[in-house]
């Protein structure tokens, strides 16, 4: 919907307030507001999708309180109602901002949507940032010397206030986990607020700003009757996914033909829908995604992607995402989003299902791989970096280490054989990210489950939804995301979450009945790019960008064996990073 920049605490140029606010056109290309008060300023770029009059405009006002927010709050009507005020406009922005005047804090419980903030309240001197329950929407913050701070909705505004130093170690996490994991961003001092939390700061006292989270979900198994829990799920499809389609102007659909978005389409009325075709048989998911359109009578469009500019997709996700990320699905969403963009301003995409219903094909192989003492002896002996090495090493590991090589780019033995010793401090845990929501008390498929949702959905997948969409000023929304769902998949007996062959039980119950069958069993492919088969017809690109690695000190040599798609992605990324920033 939109991106807010804020700096409380100390003094500003107007000037300054302004070319942080406009780093941020690209989400919000419609209208720009600033607002300023001794040792306050607020900046908004809008994307208008609710009330596109002059009277949904922020920053936005109201009893001593100014507001700057981005997203969506689906129950915003109802809110309204119970507010028993008379409103100036028809946004939930406003509702927002005098829920949070008469309740504070407390009425975040209350809202249904994604969002992020950034509140000041002038009677009681204090800036109030907060972010939705999923992370669906980012904020970024970062304290100023001698007493300020300085939030955004993406990095670079940060960096207009002085660039701080890389972080070293969140440059070895990103050869981890292919992103620079919350809370941590890739330079010192510039932090993610984490999903589900807010951030209290009180300028004028001097204390450090108070983070507290503001939503736990629980993870049980206490719905185990599949007629009752699939009755739940349809009742709870029936209201969410409509609710997500709440917009002023058109909407779209993002159909790759899979169990989940497919989901979205049975759950709407002939809606627009949005696909990318590749010219590789085995990423194509284009033949799929026409018959779910046609069988749905959905508006279909499709965009081919046989001419990928690999160049182009290197150089452009660094400056989309403003730091490392190396998710080869980032440049397939920034083209589709790009192609929806021409006819709609929202877009649904699927997010969240492989989590939450178990999709992915490591719920899979995790629980039935058994290290034994010779893959534990072949692992120590293969050469690390060779596809039969990684497969070794996964298959030696056990417990969190092997959840890791199951989504991370490289393994630690890997990075011990290509990495600079330097950046390969002996101290360092690196898995500290998952380590955080590894839950041994709980069964393993709701073990991954709950690590998924709380790491590689937000870090990763929303991550890359929000930045390629919002670089063409659309909005994508995950309805599968919507927090009832999501608080009922963690209550889901594992027995209702996958069987021997497939997972994602319940939602191919829910479309049994309304699709034809071979929707049901086509192959999972994801929404990624044959990164290696075009990085092979560019040689020099893939070359050039291992040199570079090695003369700044990142890689002990300048050249390596066959890698594979995501671990040629992540080194391009890198240095196409390094390059455009100087950062080393």
């Amino acid at each position: 919907m939109c991106g807010i920049v804020g700096i409380v605490g100390t003094e500003v140029p107007r000037q300054r307030i302004e070319r942080m606010t406009d780093l941020l056109s690209h989400r919000g290309p419609d209208d720009r507001g600033v607002w300023t008060a001794p040792g306050v300023a607020l900046g908004h770029r809008r994307l208008s999708i609710l009330d596109l009059s002059s009277a949904g405009r922020q920053p936005m006002s109201h009893a001593g309180r100014t507001l700057v927010y981005n997203g969506e709050i689906y129950n915003f009507r109802q809110l309204a109602g119970d507010l028993g005020q008379e409103l100036i406009s028809s946004s939930d922005t406003e509702v927002l901002l005098r829920l949070l005047a008469r309740d504070g804090l407390a009425c975040l419980d209350r809202l249904v949507g994604m969002f992020a903030f950034g509140l000041w309240d002038d009677r009681r001197r204090s800036l109030w940032l907060g972010r939705d329950r999923l992370g669906i929407k980012p904020l970024y913050y970062r304290q100023l010397p001698p007493g300020g701070i300085a939030f955004a909705s993406e990095i670079e505004p940060l960096l207009e206030l002085g660039r701080p130093e890389i972080d070293t170690s969140s440059l070895r996490d990103f050869f981890t986990y292919k992103y620079v994991p919350t809370p941590k961003s890739i330079y010192r001092g510039i932090y993610k607020l984490p999903p589900g939390h807010t951030l209290i700061f009180r300028p004028d006292d001097g204390s450090k700003p108070e983070i507290e989270c503001w939503w736990t979900p629980e993870a049980s198994s206490a719905l185990d009757r599949p007629d009752e829990a699939l009755e739940r799920l349809e009742s709870l499809l029936a209201e969410v996914v409509p609710a997500h389609t709440l917009a002023d102007v058109p909407y779209g659909v993002f159909l790759s033909g899979g169990i989940d978005s497919t989901t979205l389409a049975a759950n709407l009325d002939r809606p627009r829908t949005f696909t990318l075709g590749f010219d590789v048989r085995s990423h194509d998911e284009a033949g799929d995604a026409r018959r779910v359109a046609e069988h749905f009578g959905a508006c279909h469009h499709e965009e081919p992607a046989a001419s990928v500019d690999l160049e182009e997709a290197v150089e452009r996700i660094p400056v989309i995402y403003g730091e490392p990320f190396a998710d080869h699905g980032a440049w397939p969403v920034y083209m589709i989003s790009r192609a929806a963009r021409r006819q709609v301003k929202v877009a649904l995409a699927g997010e969240g299902g492989d989590e939450l219903f178990a999709g992915y094909h490591w719920y899979d192989k995790w629980p039935r791989f058994r290290s034994t003492p010779l893959n534990r002896l072949l692992a120590r002996w293969v050469p690390p970096l060779t596809a039969s090495g990684r497969s070794l090493q996964r298959r030696a590991a056990t417990g969190l280490e092997r959840y890791a090589m199951f989504l991370g780019p490289f393994t630690l033995a890997q990075k011990r054989a290509f990495l600079s010793p330097d950046l390969m401090a002996d101290d360092y845990d690196d898995l500290w990210h998952f380590r955080r929501f590894w839950r041994q008390d709980l069964p393993a498929l709701k073990r991954l489950q709950w690590a998924d949702i709380h790491t590689y959905l937000v870090d990763d997948m929303l991550t890359k939804l929000d930045r390629a969409s919002m670089a063409v000023s659309l909005e994508a929304r995950p309805p599968l995301l919507d927090h009832r769902l999501v608080e009922f998949a963690l209550a889901l007996d594992p027995t209702l979450l996958r069987d021997e062959r497939q997972g994602k039980l319940l939602l191919r119950r829910h479309l049994a009945p309304r699709v034809p069958p071979e929707i049901l069993t086509r192959r999972k492919v994801g929404f990624s790019m044959p990164v290696r088969r075009w990085a092979g017809a560019h040689p020099d690109l893939f070359a050039g960008a291992v040199g570079r690695l090695a003369d700044r000190g990142i890689l002990r040599r300048r050249r390596l064996p066959r890698l594979n798609n995501e671990q040629t992605w992540s080194l391009l990324i890198l240095d196409s990073w390094l390059r455009q920033t100087g950062a080393l």
